[in-house]
């Protein structure tokens, strides 16, 4: 490792539902802002070799002819506007055929109802806008000029793509992008183009230095670790949990994502929730915005099963496996006994038994070889120890954990042909095992757990329709 940069953004929430960033003043800027810094860390006599971006995904960034964002980015599956939208398209295309298709059905995730959004409330934007673009592919193309998208992010602009084929599903795709020519598909680590004289002013990365498409953070970062072959999975500690696990055959689950993989012609399964270190921070803050430590420390006074505590962490709703933006938080069990530990703790527990919940979906296309944990969330002294206590699964820790930048790093090695393709520069640190007393205790937990949704669906979906005054 030469030099690392670090740069913090937040996303806008201007309405209920709706999750934006400037593409241009957030992402463009910064990663100008991190190339600049990078290229002047380089050693005396040093040759950058190649480049590679990922980003969070899959997003919607609509442009110009001159790559100007015609609007803010709609982001991934907590951006949840497109309701409307995701039933009408299941109407007209069914369900059944976009499973099959697609090997996903229509929820926040999907790009397709996001671009259907638009087309419908704000076909000016639409009608002038001359390509769409994902994070990772919209500064692809301000670096090179290149209109592409890497087959992954494709397959997760449902219905757009034909994920059992690797290819774009031409017809749902020109009846829903109309006007908007579809991106040249490539594999993440493929050089696009070259960057350009415009984009190296603005980086300070050399004119003619290789570009790789990259993809989205999540797949990179699962790429980083090593998760390259079917039985392979990574948790992702973030503000949301995200997991991925490569499988070796087509295999279409309603409440999971099936997708395109990094590496040519390969198949992968996703899940992502909606909350997961953002509930750990908004738990913070409103119980007094004591540190970290301390809230951990009192966390860990508190006996696995949280003394009867049981909370459903949806505080802006959920994506897998219940996909169902109205759902809401519940605790569940709470007592004048219970204090701040008894909370935090029986988040995490909340969090971890979601987490069992999709591990179980997964075991029924490829049953698990190893799991690979990554994130921030892994500073946590509690979560990860509880999702293995939970799930009864050990995880592996990585002794790199930079995350996703160190995947796009070896996607532009491979592309430029400085490493061999099956080159892995994954070695793992330590071993997260579950402790068999606490598992048993969960698995009485995690029963009732899973009857608290269901349960209290139809009262919270009336507290969720509340108009807002």
């Amino acid at each position: 490792m030469i030099a690392t940069e670090t740069v913090s953004h937040s996303m806008d929430l201007p309405r209920p539902g709706w999750a934006e960033v400037d593409a241009e003043k957030l992402w463009w800027a910064e990663v100008c802002q991190i190339a600049s810094k990078l290229m002047a860390q380089m050693p005396s006599g040093g040759v950058l070799a190649g480049m590679c971006v990922s980003g969070v995904g899959p997003c919607l960034v609509l442009c110009d002819d001159d790559l100007r964002p015609l609007r803010p980015a709609i982001l991934y599956g907590i951006d949840t506007r497109a309701s409307e939208e995701i039933e009408a398209l299941t109407a007209e295309f069914g369900a059944e055929a976009i499973l099959d298709r697609a090997g996903t059905v229509l929820s926040s995730q999907a790009v397709g109802p996001k671009l259907e959004w638009v087309r419908r409330h704000e076909p000016e934007v639409f009608e002038r806008a001359t390509g769409w673009y994902g994070s990772n592919s919209y500064i692809a193309a301000k670096l090179t000029g290149e209109y592409v998208m890497d087959h992954h992010t494709a397959s997760q602009c449902d219905p757009l793509y034909a994920t059992r084929r690797f290819e774009w599903n031409k017809p749902w795709a020109q009846r829903i992008c109309g006007h908007l020519p579809l991106p040249r598909l490539v594999w993440p680590a493929d050089v696009v183009g070259t960057v350009t004289p415009e984009a190296a002013a603005a980086t300070g990365v050399p004119a003619g230095t290789p570009v790789s498409a990259g993809t989205v953070d999540a797949y990179s970062e699962a790429f980083s670790v090593g998760v390259r072959r079917p039985g392979d999975q990574m948790l992702m500690y973030g503000s949301t949990m995200f997991l991925v696990q490569v499988i070796d055959a087509y295999h279409s689950d309603p409440v999971l994502w099936t997708t395109a993989g990094i590496e040519h012609d390969t198949l992968a399964l996703a899940a992502g929730t909606s909350t997961a270190g953002s509930l750990i921070n908004w738990l913070q803050s409103v119980t007094g915005g004591a540190s970290f430590d301390e809230l951990m420390a009192e966390a860990a006074d508190v006996p696995p099963g949280s003394e009867g505590l049981l909370v459903l962490p949806y505080l802006a709703g959920e994506r897998t496996p219940v996909f169902d933006p109205q759902a809401r938080g519940v605790v569940a069990g709470l007592t004048l006994r219970h204090g701040r530990g008894h909370l935090f703790r029986a988040a995490y527990e909340g969090i971890s038994f979601g987490i069992r919940q999709i591990l179980e979906r997964f075991d029924d296309a490829h049953t698990a070889s190893r799991t690979v944990a990554v994130g921030g969330g892994l500073r946590s002294p509690i979560w990860a120890q509880t999702v293995s206590d939970v799930t009864g699964r050990p995880q592996l820790v990585p002794e790199q954990a930079i995350g996703a930048s160190y995947g796009d790093a070896l996607l532009a090695a491979i592309g430029v042909g400085l490493v061999p393709a099956d080159t892995d520069w994954a070695k793992i640190a330590a071993e997260i095992k579950p402790d068999p007393r606490n598992h048993a205790l969960y698995e009485d937990l995690y029963a009732t757990w899973q009857e608290l949704y269901p349960a209290t669906r139809d009262q919270v979906h009336r507290l969720a329709g509340q108009p807002i005054v």
